[in-house]
């Protein structure tokens, strides 16, 4: 087996679809490290648990996720037709909503993994947002994410990558016991350095198995993982798409985004937390 194949484990019953990253030697032994192409998870295995899969092959998890992906951008493109109409109509308004345009909150994706980052792009594009993505490794988060927010002046900042819970943990309060959590909470701290709101930046931050109750502390509006599980790199694109289009003078529901949210309640959380939607009109006769 080479690096780029893509595989399964058997001892696993073949559940999810990883891509081989590393070959390591280990007491002349071959170690896989592996990349799940869905979860955001890092693993280890030796060939004789793995198997060879086709690029486009879906294990048990991926099917379901994979469904819960499609429904979850279906359910947002209904949702958005419903929700782009003007909130207040005048009776000159409400005869011209062809004019009534709108403007969606800005994304800055920051990934500690270059192909979670391009996945991601790619669904932010089809969900029509305006997003940039940089590629950062997890432990320079915190020293470099606030050039890039001055440089983008996002209304909200997605920081994640990978991370997991120490093996053999029993107190998941204490951030030593996690591989990149305190990255995390040291860049959520300096982003609420610089902008104390929870409403005027809005932050998601948070990998698999990330110390949530203290990346919300830090100053995050939504993080993961509240049952330490892992989450779907799409996760993060789905709570970004709910914020950016609900309209500045509501609140969104904290329950709606999670249920929009392709791992649910055990792998994402967070507060109360304002639109980033605005409505304008007229629309200019010159844009399409």
């Amino acid at each position: 087996m080479e690096i780029g194949e893509y595989v399964v484990r058997k001892s696993y019953g073949k559940d999810i679809t990883f891509k081989i990253i590393d070959i390591k030697e280990k007491k002349n032994k071959k170690i896989y490290i592996l990349q799940g192409i869905n979860f955001r998870i890092i693993a280890d295995s030796l060939e004789d648990d793995l198997e060879n899969v086709e690029d486009d092959f879906a294990g048990d998890k991926d099917r379901i996720f994979n469904s819960r992906v499609n429904e979850s951008i279906r359910r947002a493109m209904v949702l958005r037709g419903r929700g782009v109409k003007p909130s207040q109509k005048s009776q000159k308004i409400s005869k011209n909503d062809h004019l009534v345009f709108g403007r969606p909150g800005k994304i800055l994706h920051v990934d500690g993994d270059s192909s979670y980052l391009e996945t991601c792009l790619k669904v932010y594009k089809q969900l029509k947002l305006d997003a940039t993505g940089v590629a950062i490794s997890e432990y320079e988060q915190p020293r470099k994410i606030l050039d890039y927010v001055k440089e983008c002046k996002p209304d909200i900042v997605v920081l994640t990558g990978h991370d997991g819970v120490i093996k053999g943990t029993t107190n998941y309060l204490d951030l030593n016991n996690y591989k990149n959590s305190k990255y995390f909470i040291e860049a959520v701290n300096v982003l609420r350095n610089y902008n104390a709101s929870y409403d005027e930046l809005v932050i998601f931050a948070g990998a698999c198995q990330s110390c949530y109750e203290a990346i919300l502390d830090a100053g995050a509006n939504f993080a993961s993982s509240p049952n330490r599980v892992l989450i779907h790199c799409l996760d993060p694109v789905f709570v970004c798409e709910k914020i950016a289009y609900t309209r500045i003078n509501e609140v969104v529901s904290t329950i709606d985004v999670i249920e929009n949210t392709i791992t649910g309640i055990k792998g994402i959380g967070g507060l109360q937390t304002r639109g980033k939607y605005r409505e304008g009109y007229p629309k200019s006769p010159y844009i399409n």
